[in-house]
Formats: structure tokens, C-alpha cells, sequence
């Protein structure tokens, strides 16, 4: 027998206003610049711009003042009265005194010019190929990645040529197709593998001993080399240190990624735009929020003129109140777009000012030692906020600083205790270590074991393993990679 009872359960959810505040808190500056073009396309009560505020203000005095004597709406009808008191005009418009909407360039440059790809195809249409070949070089064209390789099987080729374009050839064709394709510009491009690339760029360098020794090396001794076995080179190959030492100083000339350096490769040119502006005045701090982060904004005047026409209409029809609610809800829109701009506004700037007073050692003196250990808890106490809201300040978005633009979560570091007992950031410790492998001697590099000794004896005792996850961080290799001869 089924039984019925009810269950009372509490639960928290936020609103569809409150997920989209959330989502433009985390939109950096260029980020926000699209977004706020999308609102005022898809709404037509926004208006950006400055609006003629006496204009606007009579127009809601004379709207609402006109009205004070009319007959009452029926329940089932829309109060629009609370959209045509002057006393809502402030909050229609948002404005920042320090900030000129010219101040700042707003475009977002492009890099001129074709695709890489394109760019091969150019090169081909000045080499005597028939109609097969011609078809087979476009392919390969085709198959070339961003960093300028051919990643793919010659039989791979081969059969996608068969099925995708008609054309039966054998490998041997394809190589000799490859061959010509090897020889466009950048040198380098459409090669198979590292070694093979490098060898490319090095048959075009003028001969001379030290180029041959550096081909040689690349062809037959290529593992030994990348895994910096000097000894067994200069064994193999009957050579002197000063020899290998020139020849490997040919090979660091070479371009391991020849797409990379195309500029058509990408369209876009990556643009950052500082969020914030912090500077020194007399010694102290200043902070300032991008004013393209501050928009002027306000309400169509011509939608208060909408709904004070229907208020003096005395018959209202179907489609005239169907009109109304489809105005109600463009207001309610634009009025609440406003003020979460508002509330953007004011949570970027608290955010960033309690991490500018947190980390006011380091803005002082630029000195990365001076970091103080930071987790975004930290600052959610203090502005008395959530740490998801905290994490969306931070995580995209960039600060001008004197010392260089620096994103912003790279300010907060766990923290660790040294040999006082002090807290102290790991962005400390990251910055002595790499310190200490630039500094070491590059003929012997410093073996993990050896920083965690050094790094002990400056009063930070860390693990190897700790050391290990620091130097890889940092994107230093181990030590026998680090090695030079």
C-alpha cells in the first residue's frame, strides 16, 4: 500500500539575475565591450551615450504628472507607473567623473595579410609541376599544422588522396612531391619530425665545417644530442669541445616551429587590455578601474513616450496591452542591465582594492620576494564576499602596474612556513629558486637534490620533490637538459 507524507526541504538557488551579474563580473574589459554591444542590439529601451538629462527628466515629471488624475489600471493590467517617476531617473544612467569614453582606443587590431596555408599555395603556382602533382602538393599544403609540420603517414596520405580526390599514387610519388614542398618558404615547413625540419633549415645555411658537423649531428647523432650526451657526441663524430660548441651553436639558430613565425598564421593579434591602473602618487597607492569599464548608459526616451500614450489611450485593446508588456519587459531588462553594471563596477573595483592594499609591499617596490602569501579567502573575508566571486575578479582579467600588466591571480600563492616560523608565499620561493639555477654553473647544473640543500640553508626547507614541482612550474628542465657544454 502506497503511503503519502510531506517532506519540507530548504534550499538556496540563485536567480537568473544573480547567474548573469555573475557571468558579467568575470568578463574582462574587451570581453564586457561585446557583451554590452550584444545588450544594447538585442534591447531597444538601452541607449548608450550621454543622455539630455533635463530633456529626460522632464519628460518623466510631465509623464507622471499628467497622469496623477487618471483612472486606475484593472489588477489584470500592467502598473507602469513606477517607470515614468522622476525619482528612477538615477538609476537609468551610470556615469564615472574621472573618465572620457575618448580617453581610450577602443578598436582591436587585426594582422594583415593571408593564411599560411595560402601562403604556400602562393609559392607553388611559380614551380613546374603537371596536373597530379600540382594536386598532390595542394594536399600536402593542406596537411601542414599551425607550427608548420606534416604530422601524418605517407600511406595515411596516400589513401586519403584515393578516396577524398580520385588521385592513385604510390609513396614514392608522394615523397618526391614532398621533396618540393620542402623547399617553400619558411624553411623548414612540411616536415615530418623536429630532426628532420632542422635538417632542412640546415642544408640551406652557406657550407662551411661547423654547418656540416651540425648536420651530421642532426642526422645520425639527434637523440644523444637532445638529451645533451656531449661526451658521446664528441666521441662518436672524433671531435674537439670547441668544435661541437660552435656546431651546436648553429643548431640553436634554427626555428623548431617555421609556422609560428607567420604572420598570417593568425588573423587575430592577441590584445591586452588592463582592467585596472595602479600607480604611485607620493608614495602611495592609487587605483583606477578602466573607464571602458564604466559605461554611460540610459532608458529610450522613446519608450517613456510609448507608455504615456497608452496611459492617455481610453480604450485599450488587446494588442495595445500586449504591446505594453512587451515595453514592461525591455524596461525591466534595461533597468536591471544598468544596475548590475552598477554592481559590476563596484565589486571589480573593492575586489582589486583590498588585493592592492594586501600585496601593498610588493606594488610599493616591484620586488616578486615581497609577494605575501595569499588565497582568495583571504580577500572574500575582507570585502565580505563569496570566494567564487572573488575567483571571477581574478581569473581573467589583467592589472597595469608600473613594474608591467600582470594578471591578476598570479598575485595569490599558497603559503608555507620557513625556519623563523614565518609564513612566507611560494611565489618567493619560485623566484630564489630560478635565481639560483640562473646562476649556477651551466657546465654542472644544480641537481634537485642539491637547489633543496641551497634552498634549506636560506632558511626555506622544502623536499626535493617540492623543488622538483617548483622548477617544473617555472618551466625549467632538469638538470641534465639544463647542461651546456
Amino acid at each position: 500500500m502506497l503511503k503519502q507524507h510531506l517532506q519540507f526541504k530548504l534550499s538556496q538557488k540563485l536567480s537568473p539575475q544573480q547567474i548573469q551579474l555573475m557571468k558579467l563580473i568575470q568578463l574582462p574589459t574587451q570581453a564586457f565591450e561585446q557583451r554590452l554591444k550584444q545588450e544594447l542590439e538585442e534591447n531597444p529601451a538601452l541607449e548608450s551615450g550621454k543622455a539630455d538629462a533635463d530633456r529626460l527628466e522632464d519628460t518623466y515629471e510631465d509623464t507622471y504628472d499628467d497622469h496623477q488624475d487618471s483612472e486606475t489600471i484593472a489588477t489584470d493590467d500592467i502598473n507602469i507607473d513606477e517607470y515614468l517617476s522622476d525619482d528612477e531617473i538615477p538609476d537609468y544612467r551610470t556615469q564615472v567623473s574621472n573618465y572620457s569614453s575618448d580617453d581610450d582606443e577602443k578598436s582591436i587590431p587585426y594582422a594583415a595579410g593571408i593564411s599560411f596555408n595560402q601562403y604556400l599555395i602562393n609559392q607553388l603556382s611559380t614551380v613546374s609541376l603537371n596536373d597530379e602533382e600540382w594536386a598532390i602538393a595542394e594536399f600536402l599544403v593542406g596537411s601542414v599544422d599551425e607550427s608548420g609540420y606534416i604530422r601524418r603517414p605517407i600511406t595515411d596520405i596516400m589513401d586519403d588522396l584515393a578516396f577524398t580526390q580520385n588521385i592513385y599514387t604510390d609513396e614514392k610519388t608522394i615523397e618526391s612531391v614532398l621533396k618540393i614542398v620542402q623547399e617553400l618558404d619558411p624553411p623548414g615547413v612540411a616536415a615530418r619530425s623536429l630532426d628532420e625540419c632542422l635538417a632542412i633549415q640546415m642544408r640551406r645555411k652557406e657550407p662551411s665545417p661547423s654547418i656540416a658537423l651540425a648536420l651530421a649531428i642532426i642526422e645520425k647523432s639527434f637523440e644523444q644530442f637532445t638529451k645533451k650526451h656531449y661526451s658521446k657526441l664528441q666521441t662518436k663524430h672524433d671531435i674537439t669541445e670547441e668544435e661541437l660548441k660552435e656546431a651546436i651553436a648553429e643548431i640553436e639558430k634554427l626555428n623548431p616551429k617555421p609556422g609560428g613565425s607567420f604572420s598570417g598564421n593568425n588573423r587575430f593579434v592577441e590584445h591586452v587590455v588592463p582592467d585596472f591602473s595602479i600607480r604611485i602618487v607620493d608614495g602611495t597607492l592609487e587605483l583606477t578601474l578602466n573607464g571602458r569599464n564604466a559605461p554611460e548608459l540610459h532608458v529610450s526616451k522613446e519608450y517613456t513616450n510609448m507608455l504615456k500614450g497608452y496611459k492617455s489611450a481610453k480604450d485599450k485593446s488587446k494588442s495595445q496591452k500586449d504591446t505594453v508588456l512587451f515595453i514592461k519587459q525591455k524596461l525591466d531588462a534595461a533597468k536591471w542591465f544598468i544596475d548590475a553594471i552598477k554592481q559590476r563596477q563596484q565589486t571589480l573595483f573593492v575586489t582589486m582594492n583590498a588585493i592592492m592594499h594586501y600585496q601593498k609591499e610588493y606594488f610599493l617596490s616591484g620586488d616578486e620576494r615581497k609577494l605575501k602569501p595569499m588565497i582568495l579567502k583571504d580577500i572574500a573575508d575582507q570585502i565580505d564576499m563569496d570566494v567564487s566571486t572573488v575567483s571571477r575578479v581574478a581569473n581573467s582579467k589583467y592589472v597595469d602596474t608600473p613594474y608591467g600588466t600582470k594578471l591578476i591571480k598570479e598575485f595569490f600563492s599558497e603559503s608555507m612556513k620557513n625556519e623563523q616560523g614565518e609564513d612566507v608565499s611560494t611565489k618567493e620561493i619560485k623566484k630564489i629558486l630560478e635565481t639560483v639555477i640562473k646562476e649556477e654553473n651551466k657546465k654542472k647544473p644544480l641537481t634537485d637534490d642539491k637547489l633543496a640543500k641551497i634552498l634549506k640553508e636560506r632558511g626555506y626547507p622544502i623536499a626535493r620533490r617540492t623543488v622538483a614541482k617548483y622548477r617544473e612550474q617555472l618551466g625549467l628542465p632538469v638538470a641534465r637538459l639544463r647542461k651546456q657544454i
